[in-house]
């Protein structure tokens, strides 16, 4: 299996607000330091750096006025003579409020995100960039070779929305992969999600389109970030109807329930005719992720990757979620471990 990795990450160490109290950010460094230490020693490989970041691909899963945002904010944040160490939204366009998108940089942040938990910081703009080409340079390896692979992206993307950032995400980087995918020949591309959050993002970029479809197994957003998205009767729309799968757990939910929905998940991805699988990879699913709240172990997490591989596609497994940063590395290994096993 290729792994696909950067340290252009480094630099990106946001803040966010988290019970009332402004935090340095869950989503830290050291997630991906944990990864690549457990990749290290199980021997999982080749790595490589990721090809050049593909800006026109990513504006066809992202409005280019958004991404324009998102390259330019740091520095006008700083231009601004603003001194704190992170730009962050404090108004929101919300109900009743119109969308109409406003000059100053103060309320963008508020019309270009949805949640207070996601911050941009001198390093975000370069660790989105770099953690977008993983993903185009993992597809790209997969539609070449028919190979896995793997793309160790931070930060992750799956909450991104077409125009939005949030929930430690400004990239989607599993649309990027699966667009880039249908540009080398896929006709259908499935995304799997298995993050304990709903991908909202993956949803809303593809929820028009029947050429990727989008299942998403996650925790009840009655419940669970991301709230305002991910339940079962969004089902697509227009050519997408029929393309979206939502499958909402409780909290608590532990490895067998889990399981028999990801059976469910695994059956519709076979039904659709997919030619090509992007896998939307969060372990934050673990009995001991400090943000979440379903109970599998890390025998589990083998035993998705086992599953996943049984779909028999080309597959591009790209990171996502999971907290609990001492184990992460080692639940991310199980998985691929699961997978290339097989």
């Amino acid at each position: 299996m290729l792994i696909v990795s950067s340290d252009a990450h480094r630099h990106h160490h946001c803040l966010e607000l988290d019970g009332a109290k402004l935090i340095d950010s869950w989503e830290g460094p050291d997630r991906a330091d944990s990864i690549d230490a457990a990749l290290l020693v199980a021997g999982l490989g080749p790595s490589v750096e990721p090809e050049p970041f593909d800006r026109q691909l990513v504006e066809r899963v992202h409005l280019p006025d958004y991404v324009d945002f998102l390259s330019e904010a740091w520095a006008r944040w700083v231009a601004g003579g603003n001194e704190a160490p992170a730009a962050m939204a404090f108004g929101w366009p919300a109900r009743r409020f119109r969308s109409i998108r406003p000059r100053h940089l103060n309320a963008q942040l508020g019309f270009y995100s949805f949640a207070a938990d996601c911050s941009i910081g001198a390093g975000t703009w370069p660790a989105a960039q770099a953690s977008a080409a993983m993903a185009d340079t993992a597809a790209r390896h997969v539609a070449e070779s028919g190979q896995p692979a793997f793309a160790r992206c931070r930060p992750p993307g799956h909450h991104a929305m077409r125009d939005q950032f949030g929930g430690y995400c400004y990239v989607n980087n599993a649309a990027v992969a699966a667009e880039r995918l249908i540009e080398l020949g896929a006709a259908r591309v499935a995304i799997l999600d298995v993050d304990y959050h709903h991908g909202n993002g993956t949803q809303d970029i593809f929820y028009g389109r029947d050429d990727v479809i989008f299942c998403s197994i996650h925790a009840d957003p009655l419940v669970e970030f991301p709230y305002f998205l991910g339940h079962r009767d969004e089902t697509g729309e227009g050519p997408g109807e029929g393309s979206n799968l939502n499958l909402p757990l409780p909290h608590g939910t532990d490895a067998t329930a889990w399981f028999e929905q990801l059976d469910r998940a695994a059956l519709w991805i076979k039904a659709s005719g997919a030619e090509m699988l992007v896998v939307s990879l969060g372990v934050d699913t673990f009995e001991h992720d400090p943000i979440s709240r379903f109970r599998l172990s890390r025998s589990d997490f083998t035993e998705i990757g086992r599953r996943i591989v049984d779909l028999d596609l080309p597959t591009v497994l790209v990171m996502e979620g999971g907290y609990a940063t001492e184990e992460l590395g080692k639940n991310v290994v199980e998985v691929l471990s699961g997978f290339s096993d097989t």
